[in-house]
């Protein structure tokens, strides 16, 4: 064994730097011959006198400098600090590069644990593999990072034996997909660094390999009996193997081995098991050599795992931590990991009608469906997802035949669609009196989408609508008002606006308040006053405090002050406390000036930022400045920071400029970027034009692309043209397309980018919620309990 550069001036022993690390092997001799001479608690001065040897000779022997020691002086040192002479000559001779001719080198079994990929011992990918640049060929595929766990310990106990010189043997015993793989290839990367080989055997078969080859395997060898139960399960061969590596073990010419394997525990359960007095015996030697080697491997990780795998994930493994968010819950990461590779192959190749499940799977969660799917949904669902070719060559049995492709599980015990069954719910029982409205669960199978595969769906189907078939199979097969109004407002989003109406009738048909409220907003866009007052009405009467609120609205709107009070406190009483706000409207319009103000105050302590608001410009027209400030930075505290800058346009309409510019630059600290907006357009009145456009700037840099437009405005009309085209340009590169136009066509263009118009002063309105189409086939419907 070749392991550094021959010096003829050292008798055919080789020289090496150490501080390099170019001969680890000398390395180990050394530190257990240091090692024996402390246990001995002997000098180096007393060991010169007892072996007779020179004192330089002895020095250089311990020296990390020295050259490789004779053979008689290693010999005379294992004999007098009582250290195993043949195994420390062993060493000497690999350290020298005398230890094998090369062709019997090149005879033994393994090669160098260095030369190994650990996916070629079976160690599971943990991702996709990437391609390497101009090549057709996959990179190799990265692990993650790893995260030690209590059978590491046993394993590194092993190592360090062996590293000793004493032959060891170690079985993991674990479920499919657990680490078991991964924990033996960590455990043998400090013997790669001291020149150990690893043999696989596997060619013709397993079995064969092991037979032919086990006597032949030399020291320093891990011997890798992954999935064991393929070398000891056969009653025949499995003894032989068994009574081989037993031999290994004890063996003297080939030691140190380490003989490192895995077994499923049913494997593990057969093989150790006592046969009765008058049975037969078939796993006899097999037991032996299994007696007191094996070590559990935990299904899941432990608090400990976790936390070790969550610090690796926050430094950037990305693995682990896309792991951790699908199976940190339950601990299952390492199936996780093994299974999610596997998982998207099978979904990339799955049949036509398969994936098509799938797909509408993904697109039920990732829009609001609970994780357990009704198979008469996604088998309603997935039609639309084939092309016209494959939904021509559907069989009669498609379905059945898609489901039993999908159920088929991959590492880690994974499926891409099983079949599930929810749990019941366990819940205190609660009184009759009060309203339920829980939806039965639903009728016949129900499957869950693996939790890699939604992942990978949510990643990649972000921007795609899913097919009618998709909307159609909601509106049949499911149930659930939860379900139901997101699946309404991913509808609505998509702008599949009769979907989402019809939809948001059956929610109100399972007894949903907020679907009823809803479709009340629906039909009073639509301009049906009457049915959206009976929808708000319903919603109420299930305990929707806003639709109160709107009824109280319409009865303002239509003239009813006292219908709207009464509504109002009613709504009110039932914990909508914006109410109050709009109670105290009424009652200072009324000249109830203080009840108006006691209705803020009630609001507000109720956490209302509009309350805050109000009372903040109620205390400013008072003349009470320090109040209305404190209230209006109160009311930003509590969400809306345009509080600020209501308050500081009252003061600038005041005259005093300075206190609003204060307060417009306390509303920018709190987010807001039409005071930004507003700070440029101040700054360039008072003629400071490079602040104003830096201001604009940042208020485009926080969310308000109309701020440069604004300004481009302002020195339009200061007839500044040369200004307002720079400022254009930079409101293009912010994304607005504006031109340099005069002012007017400039606030066209402005509507346009804006389509839901402008107020007087140019601001953009808020978007405004399409009108939704009539019901197909009812107006309101019924009411229910």
């Amino acid at each position: 064994m070749n392991t550094g550069e021959h010096d003829e001036s050292h008798g055919g022993g080789r020289v090496h730097d150490e501080q390099n690390h170019h001969n680890p092997v000398l390395t180990e001799l050394r530190e257990r011959l240091a090692d024996g001479l402390a246990q001995a608690r002997l000098t180096q001065k007393q060991l010169v006198a007892r072996t007779g040897l020179g004192r330089t000779t002895v020095s250089e022997a311990l020296s990390p400098k020295g050259p490789v020691p004779s053979a008689r002086t290693v010999g005379e040192i294992a004999r007098v600090l009582k250290l195993p002479e043949k195994e420390l000559l062993e060493l000497r001779r690999y350290a020298a590069g005398e230890g094998q001719h090369e062709s019997e080198e090149r005879s033994r079994p393994g090669r160098p644990i260095g030369e190994w990929d650990p996916h070629d011992l079976e160690v599971h990918p943990a991702g996709p593999g990437q391609t390497a640049p101009d090549s057709d060929a996959s990179a190799a595929r990265a692990l993650p990072k790893y995260v030690p766990r209590e059978h590491d310990r046993v394993l590194a106990a092993a190592v360090r034996d062996v590293t000793a010189g004493r032959s060891r043997i170690v079985v993991l015993v674990g479920d499919s997909s657990t680490g078991k793989t991964r924990a033996c290839w960590e455990a043998v990367q400090p013997l790669a660094d001291l020149g150990w080989q690893l043999w696989h055997p596997f060619d013709p078969t397993r079995a064969e390999a092991a037979l032919e080859d086990l006597q032949r395997v030399g020291p320093r060898t891990v011997v890798w009996l992954n999935e064991a139960q393929h070398y000891l399960g056969d009653r025949t061969t499995g003894e032989r193997i068994a009574a081989a590596v037993h031999h290994l073990l004890v063996g003297p010419k080939h030691a140190p081995i380490l003989v490192l394997g895995t077994l499923w525990p049913e494997y593990a359960a057969q093989y150790t098991a006592m046969s009765s007095p008058d049975g037969e015996d078939p796993h006899s030697r097999v037991r032996e050599l299994l007696a007191g080697h094996t070590q559990a491997v935990p299904d899941v990780f432990d608090a400990n795992a976790l936390t070790a795998a969550a610090v690796l994930a926050e430094g950037g493994d990305q693995l682990l931590a896309d792991a951790l968010t699908r199976a940190g819950i339950d601990g299952r990461v390492p199936q996780d990991l093994a299974g999610a590779p596997e998982l998207l192959n099978r979904y990339q190749h799955a049949t036509p009608p398969a994936k098509a499940l799938v797909e509408a799977a993904m697109d039920a969660r990732r829009l609001g469906v609970s994780l357990h799917l009704p198979q008469s949904f996604l088998t309603t669902a997935a039609p639309d997802y084939l092309s016209q070719s494959d939904y021509d060559q559907l069989t009669d049995d498609w379905a059945e035949r898609a489901y039993v492709e999908l159920a088929k599980p991959v590492h880690g015990k994974l499926a891409p669609l099983r079949r599930t069954t929810p749990r019941p719910p366990r819940r205190p029982s609660v009184s009759s009196t009060v309203s339920d409205t829980a939806v039965s669960p639903s009728v016949g199978p129900v499957f869950r989408l693996a939790d890699y595969l939604e992942q990978y769906g949510r990643a990649t189907r972000q921007d795609l609508c899913p097919p009618a078939s998709f909307w159609h199979a909601a509106h049949t097969h499911l149930t659930h008002p939860d379900e139901l109004n997101n699946l309404t407002q991913a509808a609505q989003d998509r702008y599949r606006l009769q979907w989402a109406y019809h939809l948001s009738y059956r929610a109100a048909d399972h007894g949903d308040p907020h679907a009823l409220f809803h479709l009340a907003k629906l039909r009073e866009n639509a301009g049906d006053r009457e049915s959206a007052q009976a929808l708000y009405r319903q919603a109420a009467d299930h305990g929707d405090p806003a639709a109160l609120f709107r009824l109280a609205d319409m009865r303002e709107e239509a003239g009813d002050g006292e219908g709207a009070e009464a509504l109002y406190r009613q709504a009110a009483d039932h914990g909508h406390t914006h109410s109050l706000v709009h109670l105290a409207e009424m009652r200072e319009e009324a000249g109830d000036q203080e009840s108006a103000e006691a209705l803020l105050r009630q609001a507000a302590d109720h956490g209302d930022p509009h309350a805050l608001v109000r009372l903040a410009k109620m205390r400013e027209e008072a003349g009470d400045r320090e109040s209305a400030e404190a209230l209006a930075r109160q009311a930003a505290d509590h969400g809306d920071p345009h509080a600020l800058v209501r308050l500081a346009k009252i003061r600038g309409e005041s005259g005093d400029r300075e206190s609003a510019e204060a307060l417009y630059r306390q509303a920018a600290d709190h987010g807001e970027p039409a005071a930004l907006v507003r700070l440029a357009e101040m700054r360039e009145e008072a003629g400071d034009r490079e602040s104003a456009e830096a201001l604009a700037r940042q208020a485009a840099d926080h969310g308000d692309p109309h701020a440069l437009v604004r300004l481009a405005e302002m020195r339009e009309e200061a007839g500044d043209r040369e200004s307002a085209e720079a400022l254009a340009r930079q409101a293009a590169d912010h994304g607005q397309s504006v031109t340099v136009i005069p002012l007017a066509e400039m606030r066209t263009l402005l509507s346009r980018l804006w389509p839901y118009g402008l107020d007087p002063d140019g601001t953009p309105t808020p978007p405004w919620q399409p009108p939704m189409p009539a019901p197909l086939d009812r107006h309101v419907p019924p009411a229910t309990s």
